[in-house]
């Protein structure tokens, strides 16, 4: 979908706005659902694999939010896989090492294959991220960074990889368009689970990347097309409702997470907390045993055990527990997705839950 022309709205008010029907007497204020596979002939869709009209509002909206070209995917993985594919073969991929155990796995995947050479480095030192970016064709970046919380200068980044000739992409799940816009820094592809913070309520799997220039955005297209990455339709439009509070939901859970962070790094139990100053994310070490973390962890009342993030629920887990996860992150980090419950509520469970093992 072509970017909308809202940049002089606030992202709030885009957020509301962008994705919905031409304004006429007795039309439908929200798109409808459109559950489709066949379409009659002679028109640009053709089957249900190439489009269908609820995933092309999904995708007005998000593009408007982020500055760019969005299609989307049938999940957050979907979506970084045909980034990815837009590598050259025997290309150079330059990514950090702390990134999301997901994106690396495929990364990792697709090095043995052959098909690419990954080269890991902390992109938030600017330095090593410079030096690493020659002979790249793509840097695969997070700010903040999943689960360390790492910020990284993309702005610095992103003219150091166009003056090295390689593509910037950067996975925003994190940090979403209320508070970043990485294609307005100079990133060519920003990538999002919209799993996560864009749709909001832990209902759907859905993925979205987005970008700067018509001929990547449509090579992703035909990336989707082939490989068979399509949304559901009632995904798209359950994504798309959820769209509609993301600036409430976040600014919320982004209080509720700075009181937290202040609160955990005087309390005794906590070693270190992971914090960038931004956002809803945060990350605890606990100094203690995989076990006695999982115990912490599982006597939670309010908060969720649970692997995803994002939601309007608050919710959190060892990340270690995964067999995939980067050794860079310590066995007894917890990350911690702040919702938008009362913070009070969240503060006393997590207090009680760190005080199990005295």
């Amino acid at each position: 979908m072509p970017p909308t022309t809202e940049s002089a709205l606030s992202p709030a008010t885009v957020a509301v706005t962008a994705g919905r029907p031409p304004r006429s007497p007795d039309a439908p204020l929200n798109p409808p659902l459109v559950l489709a596979s066949t379409y009659h002939a002679g028109g640009e869709v053709g089957y249900g694999r190439y489009g269908n009209p609820t995933w092309e509002m999904f995708e007005s909206a998000v593009g408007a939010l982020e500055g760019g070209h969005a299609t989307s995917f049938a999940s957050g993985l979907g979506a970084v896989a045909a980034a990815l594919d837009l590598v050259p073969l025997g290309g150079v991929v330059v990514a950090g090492p702390d990134a999301y155990y997901g994106s690396l796995k495929v990364l990792r995947r697709m090095e043995e294959q052959g098909r690419l050479t990954v080269r890991q480095v902390d992109l938030s030192d600017a330095a090593a991220a410079a030096a690493a970016v020659d002979g790249a064709a793509m840097v695969w970046a997070e700010s903040p960074t999943n689960p360390m919380l790492r910020l990284v200068d993309l702005a610095a980044l992103a003219g150091r990889s166009r003056a090295a000739g390689a593509l910037l992409v950067v996975d925003s799940t994190f940090a979403t368009p209320i508070l970043q816009r990485p294609l307005e820094l100079g990133a060519d592809v920003v990538v999002h689970s919209a799993t996560k913070y864009l749709s909001g309520h832990a209902d759907l799997l859905l993925g979205v990347a987005v970008a700067a220039d018509v001929d990547i955005a449509g090579r992703l297209v035909e990336v989707r097309g082939t490989m068979g990455a399509v949304p559901g339709a009632f995904d798209a439009w359950l994504a798309l409702r959820g769209l509609r509070t993301l600036h409430l939901r976040v600014q919320r859970a982004s209080e509720n997470a700075a009181v937290l962070a202040a609160r955990l790094a005087a309390h005794p139990s906590v070693t270190r907390v992971h914090y960038p100053g931004m956002g809803a994310m945060l990350s605890i070490e606990l100094g203690r045993t995989p076990a006695d973390v999982e115990a912490i962890i599982g006597s939670t009342r309010v908060w969720v055990h649970a692997t995803s993030l994002g939601g309007v629920e608050s919710s959190l887990e060892r990340r270690r527990r995964w067999p995939g996860e980067s050794s860079d992150v310590p066995e007894s980090l917890v990350r911690l997705s702040v919702g938008v419950e009362d913070v009070e509520d969240l503060w006393e469970d997590l207090s009680e839950a760190l005080a199990v093992l005295g």
